[in-house]
């Protein structure tokens, strides 16, 4: 009875994490290197489906766009609405509302950017960087764009969470602390984590309550057995 217990227990955790997961999350394929070291080329991400509304700096998001091409594309937000975004400093960082950035997410060595630009980021829109400075397309290109490079909230689609494939790369993609300061802070992780832990005893409990009843009835057969032989010897005896 225990053993179909925890069989059914960790049937309702596995097969529930995968539901939630599946609910909650959408897998993307990174198709280059702009948002490296983070996210490499060709790397598996899980991204969490969220409203544009939810979205705050320092976040890294799926988006679509007409003028970028309208493909799903990978960047990270850098400003929001009625941010100053300006680069750079003596030291080549990055400022957002004269704050400083300490952007570790960057290649070692690597200055914020490349291109010296200063611009407002409009309401209701998000100023997008690759991680990768030298090496991306992002909100720098389109400037001169009538939003000044700022893509609006509703064209995002998801928020990577973590990146899943290939196994070297797992890793959960962090909230950078530089961003804390700012009006309205970092967002909070997604459900990834609990959803792996479900999964995970759930199948733990389906294989260890399968295995244990015919342990149970192998051990209680075996017992048996002895009891068996002893009562064979002492009639003979």
């Amino acid at each position: 009875m225990l053993s179909g217990l925890a069989v059914a227990v960790g049937c309702v955790l596995f097969l529930g994490g995968f539901v939630w997961g599946a609910v909650l999350y959408k897998p993307y394929t990174v198709p280059t290197d702009s948002m490296a070291p983070t996210i490499g080329k060709g790397d598996r991400v899980l991204a969490q489906r969220i409203d544009g509304g939810e979205v705050r700096r320092g976040d890294v998001v799926v988006f679509r766009d007409n003028v970028w091409g309208d493909l799903p594309m990978v960047k990270r937000v850098i400003g929001v609405g009625g941010d100053r975004v300006e680069c750079c400093d003596k030291q080549g960082r990055l400022r957002v509302n004269g704050k400083v950035l300490d952007e570790p997410y960057l290649r070692k060595g690597e200055q914020a950017s490349s291109t010296v630009f200063s611009t407002t980021v409009p309401k209701d829109r998000l100023f997008l960087l690759g991680d990768h400075r030298s090496d991306s397309l992002d909100s720098r290109v389109h400037l001169t764009d009538e939003a000044g490079g700022a893509v609006e909230r509703g064209a995002v689609d998801a928020r990577v969470d973590a990146t899943a494939w290939p196994l070297g790369s797992w890793g959960t993609v962090g909230r950078p602390d530089a961003f804390k300061a700012l009006p309205g802070g970092i967002s909070e992780p997604g459900p990834l984590g609990p959803i792996l832990i479900a999964i995970i005893v759930g199948a733990v409990l389906i294989l260890g309550g399968a295995a244990h009843g015919p342990y149970v009835r192998r051990r209680a057969g075996g017992a048996r057995q002895g009891q068996t032989a002893e009562g064979k010897v002492a009639a003979s005896g």
